[in-house]
């Protein structure tokens, strides 16, 4: 199996300093990000809206291939991964996090695309490696 790599570089202290964030395949470089970003509204990125995009990007393929397994290819698995940072005892904490997809699978309803959602869930690598988060909700919508 291959190895991804993804780089980050911060410059000052954690308040007034500012950082960036890049993937080797040079898709994403330089994407900066702040204590704003983070911990605010700011502008730029930050590690959990990337944890998220992986999140989502990994679900949708282990629930496409699931689904494709079983014979029902579908038309389009659309996933969104909100990542929840709160502040817990220990410090800044993914407490939370929320998969919301929807499926365009001919010949399934909305029991089979939920139960082929919840096999992608408990089988997607970057779920089983998010596995400390406290909660992963599932959200499985059929659509037509």
């Amino acid at each position: 199996m291959a190895t991804r790599d993804g780089s980050a570089e911060w410059r000052g202290d954690l308040r007034s300093g500012s950082g960036t964030v890049s993937v080797a395949s040079g898709l994403f470089t330089d994407g900066n990000y702040s204590f704003s970003s983070r911990f605010e509204e700011g502008a730029g990125t930050n590690p959990e809206e990337l944890i998220a995009a992986a999140h989502a990007g990994c679900f949708s393929m282990a629930l496409s291939n699931i689904l494709a397994g079983d014979g029902h290819t579908p038309e389009s698995v659309r996933t969104t991964a909100k990542v929840h940072l709160r502040n817990t005892e220990s410090g800044p904490t993914i407490t939370q996090i929320d998969l919301i997809t929807e499926g365009r699978v001919p010949g399934l309803d909305q029991d089979q695309f939920a139960g082929y959602a919840e096999q992608a869930k408990a089988g997607c690598p970057v779920s089983r490696a998010l596995a400390g988060v406290g909660q992963i909700t599932l959200q499985a919508s059929l659509v037509a």
